[in-house]
């Protein structure tokens, strides 16, 4: 019995041993047999993570160029049209726009690039079009040869605008004294009704809900013509509607009151914008031999937004009579100190000097004033008891007109206006370029055109740069 107990353990190791070893067998040849399955399962593994890092790669790449792209493009068109503001015609304009989109974009390989700048709006915008994409070698793999990093086309395309108002979030308060002498007959004045309404059309945007944008006109020659309210609010009250006076040659005279028309104050405050509350504050009423003055058929029109009425009150300017600069520069400063609110109509009020200074949540000022002085000529009028002194036996007590002028523009700078200049067809009259430089607030704002495209350009300029930039989309 022992011996068949024994005979029994030694079968059962003996099958164990057989039964270990057929498994390991089995186990080396099913190795065998999934080795090739392994290795490309393994292959494809690799190349999937290949793509993956490579898909990155391109990923990466096409992220960081975009940004470049982008931040370029705006970059670019903002340069163009700060150029548009400084001065640049419109092809110098581009060319600065193509300059710098070349220079912010030197970073990026492979890219495929079309795009380009242009002008829009009637030269005040800078636009962005065509597109831009970027090689992708790894992505081909799956059949994606490139990647779009920008198309700028239809409404996509990136603009820089020239902008004010509700757009640069600030006020604006333009006046523009104007030269509608003699001297401004024919084709001048005609050129300067372009260049004036030009001024309009940019200066003068439509929402003015939230910010106001409102331009005020001063036309002028040898004295300055009131509307009807505006002259009963300002003028001397105890003024007779006749006045006898000795001439220069010891004749008697006797000029009439002329419709309207205003001369200068006089007193303490002639070169200050204290509201003409006391009659010593008054302006001077015009007197002529026959009654009449000039301009005949251009009033002061106080601080408005109204494009269309604007331009219909100079496309009625005629020119004629004499100038007397010192009286338009006067006005222009009247119609925007807030001194005189109290005698201009509701919607016509400037406002107060204190938003020249005051920061809304912007950091911008809440409020700009602007005077454009424009003339053609030598300030040869000033006035003596209301009357020309080229009559009347006396000289002006305030000076003469360009002096005058000179006192009310330094004035008018210390008061937080900014003043442009325009001296049209001067030639080579030192002294009235002298004076225009002097009166501007420096002298990159004071112009001189000899024609009458230099003179529209000269307006343009002006209302570009007193406007500021901003990217529409």
């Amino acid at each position: 019995m022992k011996m068949n107990t024994e005979s029994a353990e030694t079968g059962r190791s003996a099958l164990s041993r057989f039964g270990s070893a057929r498994s390991i067998e089995l186990l080396k040849k099913l190795r065998r047999d999934e080795s090739g399955d392994i290795a490309i399962m393994f292959g494809m593994l690799a190349v999937t993570m290949m793509m993956f890092v490579g898909s990155a790669v391109d990923l990466s790449r096409w992220l960081s160029a975009r940004t470049t792209t982008l931040t370029a493009v705006d970059a670019a068109v903002l340069a163009g049209a700060k150029a548009l503001q400084t001065g640049a015609t419109e092809s110098n304009a581009v060319a600065a726009a193509e300059e710098y989109y070349q220079l912010n974009t030197t970073s990026r390989t492979a890219v495929e690039d079309t795009i380009a700048f242009k002008t829009a709006r009637n030269g005040t915008a800078l636009q962005a079009t065509g597109s831009a994409s970027i090689n992708t070698p790894f992505l081909s793999f799956a059949g994606i040869d490139r990647l779009p990093l920008v198309k700028l086309s239809n409404a996509e395309f990136a603009e820089a605008v020239v902008a004010v108002g509700g757009n640069s979030e600030t006020s604006l308060e333009v006046s523009m004294m104007l030269d509608v002498t003699g001297s401004m007959g024919g084709s001048k004045i005609a050129d300067l009704k372009e260049a004036a309404k030009d001024l309009i059309d940019i200066v003068v945007w439509e929402n003015q809900s939230e910010f106001s944008s409102r331009v005020a006109l001063v036309p002028f020659s040898e004295a300055v013509r009131l509307p009807d309210t505006l002259f009963d609010s300002v003028k001397q009250s105890s003024t007779p509607s006749k006045y006898k006076f000795k001439d220069w040659w010891g004749d008697n005279r006797t000029w009439k009151f002329g419709d309207n028309c205003v001369t200068e104050r006089t007193g303490s405050n002639k070169f200050t914008d204290a509201a003409p509350t006391s009659s010593s504050d008054k302006v001077g009423i015009f007197y002529d031999s026959n009654g009449s003055c000039t301009p005949s058929s251009a009033k002061v029109v106080p601080l408005s937004s109204d494009k269309e009425y604007l331009k219909a009150q100079i496309d009625a300017y005629q020119a004629s009579g004499n100038t007397a600069g010192h009286l338009g520069t006067a006005w222009a400063w009247y119609t925007l100190s807030p001194n005189w609110a109290s005698v201009l109509p509701d919607g016509s009020k400037p406002e107060s000097y204190s938003k020249l200074t005051e920061l809304n949540t912007k950091g911008k000022a809440k409020l700009r004033k602007i005077a454009v002085l424009m003339t053609d000529g030598v300030y040869n009028t000033e006035y003596c008891k209301n009357v020309t002194t080229n009559y009347i036996n006396c000289n002006s007590p305030n000076g003469d007109s360009a002096y005058q002028a000179a006192q009310l523009c330094t004035a008018m700078k210390a008061k937080g206006i900014s003043v442009y200049t325009v001296g049209f067809a001067l030639g080579n009259n030192t002294s009235v370029i002298n004076l225009l430089r002097n009166c501007a607030t420096d002298p990159t704002q004071a112009y001189t055109a000899e024609s009458g495209e230099q003179l529209r350009q000269a307006f343009r300029d002006i209302a570009l740069k007193i406007s500021d930039l901003y990217l529409s989309k």
